[in-house]
C-alpha cells in the first residue's frame, strides 16, 4: 500500500465541544485548511466530526487509544489537570519503556499521553 496521507477521523455528537478540548486545552496545532475541527498532530491530521450514528459518549474507551507522545509527560500532564481534565492512570509503567497517562476527553475517549524512557541496558 502506498499511502500518501494518514488522518484520524473521531466522530462525535457533538464536534464543536471535542474540536475545541483539543484545540484549546490539549493544545493541538489547527488545520483550517481542512476543516474547522481538523489538527496536525506530528504530521498526521486528526479530525474531528459528527456522524448520524453517534450520539452520547464512547461506550467503550479503551477499544481507541488517542496516543500523544511527548517529551515531558509531567508538565503536561500537570498542564492540563490545571484546565480540568481528568486522568484515568497517572505515569504507569511499562516494561518497554514507555510511561503513560491516560485522560478522558469530553466524549469518553481515552487520550494518552506517552513519555518513551528507554530500559537501562
Amino acid at each position: 500500500m502506498n499511502v500518501s496521507q494518514f488522518i484520524v477521523n473521531v466522530n462525535s455528537e457533538d464536534p464543536n465541544r471535542l474540536g475545541t478540548f483539543y484545540r484549546d486545552i490539549v493544545g493541538l496545532a489547527p488545520q483550517p485548511q481542512i476543516g474547522e475541527n481538523a489538527f496536525d498532530v506530528a504530521g498526521a491530521t486528526f479530525i474531528i466530526d459528527g456522524h448520524s450514528e453517534v450520539s452520547g459518549a464512547n461506550q467503550d474507551p479503551p477499544r481507541v487509544l488517542i496516543d500523544f507522545f511527548v517529551g515531558n509527560l509531567t508538565a503536561e500532564q500537570k498542564r492540563l489537570e490545571a484546565a480540568g481534565v481528568k486522568f484515568i492512570r497517572t505515569a504507569g509503567k511499562e516494561e518497554w519503556g514507555g510511561v503513560i497517562s491516560t485522560f478522558v476527553d469530553p466524549d469518553g475517549n481515552y487520550g494518552q499521553l506517552i513519555e518513551y524512557q528507554p530500559p537501562a541496558s
